[in-house]
């Protein structure tokens, strides 16, 4: 080893201090004091401000010179290293990485109050012997002297070696003098019966081995500057590398958690750098991670998201990303935002991936997640960059297409597309002013020629001039030159200089001398973009790449280059005729004498106190926000917008500056918005979570993550995707439902949760909604209001329900809406019934009737009537909230005592082993108790107690009991000799409260409620509707009409018994259903004579009692007490009795027939599906005037819908011409009926 002398010690003392001086000097100047260890020996930092923390925004130009700014500064600083040259840098919370052009990777650890400390520890190991005692003489089968705990590696204390020259040893080594976290007397050995055992600081008979443990701390003393990463030694390194991205570190909850850092070889290898740890700055060593296709460039998130860019322009996205398995599991790959245009750069964040086409052009990935990293698809965003980055909280950076840095303005959780561009405008060198937007000449200089296009663009490889032209490559082009070389490279000297022709005549010297190289950063970047030829002369580069042909996006004609310049030189892609256009927009006199004046740039000579290009401001080449904490609120001065900043155009200088000019002229007229326009598209997200109701065995709830993505294109239409993230043996899935194929959002009943179902085609089809459960009412709200609006806007619905819609309520009591069309009654190509569009209408009813002219009744679960108050095909107004009432609403709940008799002791709740639970409910399969029973949904409250109900079906004796031979059987009010079971129903009423579009009709209560159909050109002063009490009386309101929808008052109709179903149809046809299944038909109903007649009874079909009825326009539908749907025929104007009843199918409940003979059901059960809920909306298909009874059944939406309506409905299909009927017309005004069957009352 060579020793030094005494004066050469010193200088090697100052070339210490002044680095570390050197590295201070950057961080105190962005307002962070720093303390070297010369003077407080443990590298502290404090931070000036103490509002908020002070994070960096780090900058490459294209000479590889560092720069920092600071959030809490208004100032470029220059990175402490001034011979430093960075191609390229990716930062951290506190952390900057970077790849020097040296092909080295180097590190830059932010200050911090704790020094990075590392222990090394060896263990001595000594074995006792008769002779000696203990020595460190052991066995061959013992572990070596000196080893680590487990003893399987050796680890004596000379090879202990500092990992790079960023180390220092902070003391010699020393014993541990503390064994299991406790003093120990013994000198720090512990001892044991052998290797290997339990050790104890006791020593006892049989110890025969024992250990201690040697410490040395070692520090980490490059905090503040750029320390250079050592190569791994014996490993092979990595080929040189082109790119670096760090991320990873909020992958865990844990705080401080490290980062990881990937990088990209110049071969297109992936590597993944191992071992990085919080007391491990640099890591230990590079890792190769296999890839199908050669990678150019990657980005790292901070969670668990990696993509990547391949040479072909297409995208790899790394998955299986854990803490488990750092480097991932799979590659897929994901094709490039455009078809004919491949990707140039791309940058993720924690849930967002950003892409820059090669046309410059700016995209967003949409739908991704942790759970679905590839994401959903592509959009388009307004702004021409080259390089994007996204930074902490998804903030994004970018280099503009001009070379200026850009901030993406309105980037939150919600909004992650943002919503316009802005500049950074922080201030350069010891200037006031600010770089961006940059204006004028980009580089010192006069102008010296004229010049009929643009001067290239530069580049961060080597020269990619295009190819010269030996006539006018002494006459017409532009001569740049700097006076002030920087590096030359090998060869440039010899390159020969013709004399200049310009009117400043350089000397002899000047001439003679060797032409300055400037280096650029060789960015891959430019080398994918140029499809420039190299110049005859091409510079030597330090590692070539290569270079792909694309077409320039800029029109401008390109301009000749000398080819005696040799060189690169880092212009713009300005059009200088435009920008002096621009420039000169309102003063043209100064600069330019006459027409033909130059318009051509040089360099201008550079200071020696500053860099090659410093005086000018920095061109930018690379950006990096990882380290730098903002986000849509902070108040940061050099992101503070000052005025409208359209990002849908092109970021060039030529804009930007005419931009500035016009911003300066508004000055003076009016106030500019703070906010930048955005006219591209942009992405909106809410995000949340619920739980979900898994689709496969073992069913059960899970905790699952949803979010809600919006995209709005730039002509104002919007795209929806809803994203349901969950967790199966510990791996990320993910469900997607597209907005635009929802077909219901349904509020459901779900082991009391606040729970609703989302339904599509395919999930209607399958019979298998996806349902998902809120933790309170008003996240489920929420959540259903905002579904439903982005349903509703993606079809084009707005406002209330139309005169026209069918109306239904599920089984909850919530309504819902459809809004038919043309091919919903099209005799061919009908509408599917699976792909209706359900909306929900404020308000809770049992059943709901409407007819064309708009007016809608409903009746409530305790028989209040209430009338719709909304506005139809109108837009929302200010006056629609007066129209909001509040609605409550009361309906019991059950239970069943069940009992069964054997001869010791009666009726007793112990019953055989096959019997039904013996509190249950109605059916017999669920045990329901009276503790363990709920209202319907936790919108409900209980208003009452558990109480006998004695009106039940059937009768019940005094004691509320009903009698049957067996379970389960027709149970009746009095006992018989053959009872040997009875059960009683228990009631409990609740109650619902909320607001909706309904106004109520006292004071009568309702159990049945039918409006007159008709046809949409209809116009009546005054709109028929029967109705039943809650006693069966039968009722005809008066007054009403679509101005005045509640009406006036109740006429009462005589009847000798109390009905149950009533129907009023085409031409007051009036039908009705008795309590004991008895049809009656009222004769002589007219606008002039409301009431009728009498009535006329009806047989019924034999051996069947009908429950409910619908009339239409020219017939009759029925269902019984077996659920089969009966058709009444021969039903004609001068015969409107008809003839006799036809059966049609059975599984029905509920029976809707429309104004044009329409037939909707509610269906008891989906054929093939018998675990569904009970209750589907069904449409009869065929059905037309020679065909009334219809041909087949089209299942729709269902599961728990109780009651539908499709009188509103009078949107009839166009019908192709047919021959003319024989016989009589059928006229829908009949005269006076010739009645079929006995008046029964008056």
């Amino acid at each position: 080893m060579k020793s030094f002398n005494q004066s050469e010690q010193h200088y090697l003392h100052f070339l210490l201090w002044a680095r570390e001086l050197d590295g201070a000097f950057l961080w105190s100047r962005m307002g962070i004091k720093y303390h070297s260890r010369m003077g407080l020996g443990d590298g502290r930092y404090q931070h000036s401000a103490a509002i908020m923390p002070i994070t960096l925004l780090w900058a490459v130009d294209v000479y590889g010179r560092v720069y920092g700014l600071s959030t809490a500064g208004q100032r470029w600083e220059r990175a402490d290293d001034m011979l430093l040259e960075l191609k390229r840098v990716t930062a951290g919370k506190d952390r900057c990485w970077g790849i020097g052009c040296d092909h080295h990777v180097y590190l830059n650890m932010m200050p911090s109050e704790t020094p990075i400390r590392y222990r090394e520890e060896t263990y001595e190991n000594q074995r006792w012997n008769p002779v000696d005692s203990f020595t460190d003489t052991l066995l061959p089968t013992d572990r070596w002297p000196w080893s680590d705990v487990t003893g399987m590696n050796p680890q004596p204390l000379h090879s202990f070696e500092l990992p790079s020259r960023s180390w220092d040893w902070e003391g010699d080594w020393y014993v541990d003098q503390n064994c299991g976290g406790e003093p120990s007397q013994t000198g720090g050995w512990e001892y044991a019966v052998d290797f290997p055992a339990n050790f104890s600081p006791d020593k006892k008979w049989n110890s025969c081995v024992r250990r201690r443990r040697w410490i040395r701390y070692r520090r980490y003393t490059a905090q503040g500057t750029w320390a250079k990463i050592p190569l791994d030694n014996p490993r092979k390194p990595p080929l040189p590398l082109c790119d670096i991205s760090c991320g990873g570190w909020e992958m865990s909850d844990q705080s401080g958690r490290y980062p990881y850092l990937w990088g990209v070889s110049q071969q297109g290898e992936v590597w993944f750098r191992e071992g990085i740890h919080p007391r491990v700055p640099e890591g230990s060593r590079w890792e190769e991670v296999e890839v199908p296709k050669e990678v150019a460039q990657l980005s790292a998130g901070p969670g668990d998201l990696l993509w990547a860019l391949l040479w072909d322009g297409n995208l790899l996205v790394r998955t299986g990303l854990t803490l488990d398995s750092p480097t991932g599991t799979l590659w897929v790959e994901v094709e490039s935002p455009g078809k004919e245009i491949e990707a140039l750069h791309v940058a993720v964040g924690v849930s967002v991936v950003w892409v820059v086409t090669k046309d410059y052009k700016v995209w967003f990935r949409r739908g991704v997640n942790s759970h679905n990293p590839c994401g959903s698809g592509w959009i388009s965003i307004g702004g021409e960059m080259m390089v994007v980055d996204v930074g902490l909280n998804d903030q994004v950076w970018a280099v503009g297409e001009d070379r200026g840095l850009y901030f993406r303005m309105g980037v939150t959780l919600s909004e992650p597309s943002g919503n316009g561009w802005i500049p950074v405008s922080a201030q350069w060198g010891n200037s006031k002013e600010v770089i961006p937007p940059r204006k004028k000449c980009e580089f010192g200089g006069q102008l010296t020629e004229a010049s009929q296009g643009s001067v290239l663009s530069c580049t961060d490889s080597d020269s990619e001039l295009g190819p010269t032209d030996p006539q006018d490559g002494t006459k017409d082009s532009p001569v740049v030159e700097a006076a002030a070389p920087s590096v030359v490279p090998l060869g440039e000297a010899e390159s020969p200089t013709p004399p200049l022709k310009t009117e400043d005549t350089p000397s002899a010297s000047q001439q003679d001398a060797p032409k300055p190289f400037i280096p650029a950063s060789d960015s891959f970047i430019n080398s994918l973009v140029s499809d420039r030829d190299k110049t005859s002369t091409p510079q030597p580069s330090i590692a070539e790449v290569q270079q792909e042909e694309v077409e320039e996006p800029s029109p401008a004609p390109i301009l000749p280059t000398p080819e005696t310049a040799g060189h690169d030189v880092p212009w713009m892609n300005v059009d200088l005729e435009g920008a002096e256009a621009a420039r000169c927009a309102q003063a043209a006199g100064p600069l330019l004498g006459d027409g033909s004046a130059a318009a051509t740039y040089a360099l201008g000579t550079l200071e020696t106190s500053h860099g090659v290009g410093e005086e000018d401001g920095p061109v930018w080449t690379w950006i990096s926000g990882g380290g730098c904490d903002v986000d849509a609120s902070s108040q940061i001065s050099w992101l503070s917008p000052t005025g409208p900043l359209t990002s849908s155009l092109s970021l060039t200088p030529v804009q930007s500056v005419a931009w500035s000019e016009q911003q300066q002229q508004q000055e003076h007229r009016e106030e500019i918005s703070k906010k930048p326009l955005e006219r591209s598209n942009s992405v909106w997200v809410r995000k949340g979570a619920l739980r979900w109701w898994r689709d496969w065995k073992p069913q059960r709830w899970v905790d699952v993550a949803v979010a809600l993505e919006q995209s709005t294109k730039s002509d104002g239409r919007k795209d929806s995707i809803f994203f349901v993230y969950y967790t199966q043996y510990d791996e990320k899935k993910y469900l997607h439902v597209l907005i635009n194929e929802v077909t219901a959002l349904v509020p459901v009943l779900r082991d009391c949760h606040y729970a609703f179902a989302v339904y599509t085609a395919q999930r209607t089809k399958q019979r298998w909604p996806l349902v998902l459960a809120a933790q309170t009412e008003k996240d489920m709200n929420d959540w259903l209001c905002l579904l439903s609006d982005c349903c509703c806007k993606c079809r084009g619905l707005t406002g209330p329900p139309s005169r026209q819609a069918l109306w239904s309520t599920t089984s909850k009591g919530d309504i819902m809406v459809h809004e038919p069309s043309f091919s919903l009654e099209a005799p061919a190509n009908t509408l599917a019934c699976d792909l209706m569009f359900w909306r929900q209408v404020p308000g809770h009813l049992r059943c709901v009737e409407s007819n064309s002219l708009g007016l809608v009744w409903g009746v409530g679960w305790d028989g209040t009537a209430w009338v719709y108050s909304g506005r139809y095909e109108q837009q929302p107004t200010p006056g629609d909230a007066v129209q909001m009432h509040q609605q409550t609403d009361v309906r019991s709940v059950h239970v069943y005592e069940n009992q069964r008799w054997n001869p010791m002791t009666g009726y007793t709740d112990k019953g055989l082993p096959t019997d039904r639970p013996m509190w249950s409910d109605e059916s017999g399969l669920k045990e329901c108790t009276k503790g363990n029973t709920h209202p319907p949904s936790p919108e409900w409250s209980w208003v009452s107690e558990w109480a006998v109900d004695y009106n039940v079906p059937g009768g019940t004796d005094k004691e509320g009991w009903q009698y049957a031979a067996d379970f389960p059987v027709t149970f009746h009010g009095h006992k018989t000799m053959k009872d040997f079971v009875r059960r009683r129903r228990w009631t409990r009423k609740c109650k619902v409260t909320l607001r909706g579009p309904w106004q109520q009709v006292p004071p009568i209560r309702l159990s049945d409620i039918s409006l007159m159909p008709c046809l949409a050109q209809s116009s009546m002063e005054q709109v028929p509707v029967w109705a039943l009490s809650d006693k069966g009386d039968v009722l005809c309101r008066l007054g009403v009409s679509p101005k005045t929808p509640a009406g006036s008052s109740w006429l009462h109709v005589g009847t000798d018994q109390p009905f149950k179903s009533i129907s009023i149809g085409g031409a007051n046809q009036v039908w009705a259903i008795a309590k004991d299944g008895a049809v009656f038909y009222r004769g002589s109903v007219s606008p002039l004579n409301p009431a009728g007649e009498c009535w006329y009874h009806i047989p019924s079909p034999p051996r069947q009692t009908l429950r409910q009825l619908s009339v239409g326009r020219t017939s009759v539908f029925s269902v019984d007490e077996n659920s089969n749907l009966w058709y009444r025929q021969g039903l004609t104007p001068s015969y409107p009795q008809g003839s006799a009843w036809e059966l049609i199918s059975n599984n029905v409940t509920k029976v809707s027939v429309g104004p044009l003979d329409q037939v909707w059901t509610i269906a008891d059960g989906v054929p093939g599906f018998p675990a569904e809920i009970s209750g589907a909306v069904c449409h009869r298909l065929g059905v037309g005037p020679m065909q009334p009874k219809g041909q087949s059944w089209d299942y729709g939406v269902g599961g728990g819908w109780e009651h539908i309506s499709v009188r509103g409905n009078s949107v009839e299909a166009p019908r192709a011409p047919h021959p003319a009927p024989v016989g009589p017309p059928r006229s829908p005004l009949p005269p006076r009926p010739q009645v079929n069957g006995n008046a029964v009352g008056v």
